[in-house]
């Protein structure tokens, strides 16, 4: 099947959703998605991020769909035409949405331990506003010790799911989920149960905002003051390839490695997480990669910024030289009369 994104053209297998197909295009042709993850099934459809414009359904019926399309639940149709970033009504759809995300998130980015590396922060940065039109009163949770080694921030949440589908998906038997229904929603365990399994800790890897933080970790230190880098170890639970994030000698963190639309590449269990922070308990394999422009390349490795120069205009400068010689305290000898006393 042809699928036309933005005025690119790109072959597609039956199945393949918009968002999908994006992503084979790549550039800015790719919508935002805070809750749709690859990995995981049933994901997606929740946060609205990825709306996109649909002007030509398919070559059997090309007629334009009148809503936004959620791209990552919409499958493509042979002969497709959609407009994703090209469409205005596409990026005021999308401002609202981040609008919306944002009405009850504190402004904790100084504080939280996601800044730098936060998919909500990017799309706040792309689509959001500099004034809030909200004038009640926000909801506000404790912090909440979900595990042994995870803290929840139900302030910050913005009910992806994706941790519950991680539970659902990796571990036997899940102890938490969403409570309650409309504003009152939460991410909660049941009857304070503690989140007690092996994989429990890909639940903050798979968290697009600060919402579920490693306790381990916790206001160590900035992301763009590590340095990551990929290493492996041989483990009996899982395979064993992560990132480790150190700052001089010390590995102040693990995570899975993830790919360019910081998704999982492979789930890691607790061990290679969070016991595993000696440098003699990994092969280090190089510096890990990431975007151009993200914070985390500042300062890293062997990038040499660009020398500035300041170029003043010529005219700017012309009598400077007198001026300064004008207004200089210059000892001049006092002129005294014949009648001065000594």
């Amino acid at each position: 099947m042809k699928v036309t994104i933005d005025g690119h053209e790109i072959e597609v297998e039956p199945g393949t959703t918009i968002l999908q197909a994006a992503r084979m295009i790549g550039g800015e042709v790719v919508p935002p998605a805070m809750c749709y993850y690859s990995k995981l099934k049933g994901s997606g459809g929740k946060c609205r991020c990825c709306l996109v414009e649909v002007s030509k359904g398919s070559e059997a019926d090309p007629r334009p769909m009148p809503k936004l399309m959620a791209s990552c639940v919409t499958g493509c149709m042979d002969g497709m035409e959609v407009n994703s970033s090209a469409s205005p009504r596409v990026e005021e759809a999308r401002k609202s949405v981040t609008e919306f995300l944002l009405i009850n998130h504190p402004l904790d980015c100084p504080v939280c331990d996601q800044a730098g590396e936060c998919d909500l922060q990017n799309l706040s940065f792309q689509h959001g506003k500099s004034e809030t039109r909200f004038i009640e009163e926000k909801r506000t949770f404790e912090p909440e010790d979900i595990g042994d080694k995870i803290q929840l921030h139900m302030n910050r949440c913005i009910l992806c799911q994706r941790c519950v589908q991680v539970a659902d998906q990796l571990t036997d038997g899940r102890v938490h989920g969403v409570m309650n229904r409309g504003d009152h929603a939460q991410i909660s365990t049941c009857i304070s149960t503690a989140i007690d399994n092996e994989f429990s800790g890909n639940m903050i890897d798979v968290c697009p905002v600060g919402a579920l933080t490693d306790k381990t970790f916790r206001f160590k230190s900035r992301v763009w003051f590590n340095k990551p880098y990929n290493a492996h170890r041989d483990c009996d639970k899982c395979c064993g390839k992560t990132t480790v994030w150190m700052f001089g000698d010390e590995i102040q963190r693990v995570t899975a490695r993830k790919d360019e639309f910081h998704e999982v590449e492979d789930f890691i269990c607790n061990t290679c997480r969070f016991d595993k922070k000696d440098v003699k308990d990994w092969v280090i394999e190089g510096p890990r990669k990431f975007e151009k422009f993200s914070v985390i390349n500042r300062n890293k490795y062997a990038i040499h910024p660009p020398k500035v120069e300041i170029q003043t205009e010529a005219q700017i400068l012309l009598g400077r030289e007198q001026d300064m010689k004008k207004i200089s305290m210059v000892d001049v000898p006092l002129k005294t009369n014949g009648n001065s006393k000594s």
